[in-house]
């Protein structure tokens, strides 16, 4: 199902280790519309994947120069946090994969366009951020997703040659970025579902991190 046997594997982390894309999008439609802002799919699609300094300019690009995107920020963020607090769970699929790399000791970093406070503070209360070596987060490169500095940044990390590394993304923006470093890109479909563009930029298609186990048989080697 790949075309080489990873040596390492990269996450990202909102909408693939966390269920918390759906968070985000339900907090920034409420703050956009507690403020009466017009904020269609189109928009919140193009948001993913992206860090902060992306988004602000799709967001200008939107609404016009002079919109306040710091300002629209702090509401939406207020709104994400209230949610935060109750709802926001591991994905399926998380533990077991982790197990099967424990394993057979292949070493693994997570890649966001979050900052490392925001990483921390999703992942350790859920008992699993010890379970990464190495965390690549927004200014550990100069251009963030769909740039592949990100991707490029977690391969040094983890001193493995971008092209043995596996690559698990939920965004567009991600697929690109890794597609971009060299690595062997895997969607793991959220809330957007590949197009024709991004299913030829990936070495596969997952259902879930469930089924990107099978990668791995009991020896943890290639599944051909």
């Amino acid at each position: 199902m790949l075309p080489r046997p990873p040596k390492a594997v990269v996450f990202d982390m909102d909408g693939l280790l966390l269920d918390s894309e759906v968070l985000y999008r339900s907090s920034i439609l409420s703050a956009a519309a507690k403020q009466g802002l017009p904020l269609g799919p189109s928009i919140y699609e193009g948001m993913l994947g992206r860090p902060w300094t992306g988004i602000s300019e799709l967001l200008r690009a939107h609404y016009g120069r002079d919109f306040d995107a710091d300002a629209f920020r702090v509401v939406w963020l207020e709104h994400f946090n209230l949610l935060l607090d109750t709802e926001l769970r591991l994905k399926a699929g998380v533990t077991a994969l982790l197990d099967i790399l424990d394993r057979h000791d292949i070493p693994r970093a997570i890649c966001t366009s979050s900052g490392h406070d925001q990483v921390r503070h999703h992942m350790q209360p859920l008992g699993v951020l010890d379970r990464f070596h190495h965390i690549i987060a927004q200014g550990d490169y100069a251009r963030g997703k769909p740039d592949p500095d990100p991707y490029l940044a977690a391969a040094d990390r983890l001193g493995v040659a971008p092209q043995d590394c596996l690559a698990l993304e939920d965004s567009h923006n991600g697929i690109r970025s890794a597609a971009a470093a060299g690595m062997m890109a895997v969607m793991v479909p959220d809330l957007l579902q590949p197009t024709d563009e991004i299913r030829a930029l990936c070495a596969f298609v997952a259902d879930s991190l469930d089924h990107c186990c099978a990668f791995f048989d009991a020896r943890g080697t290639l599944r051909s």
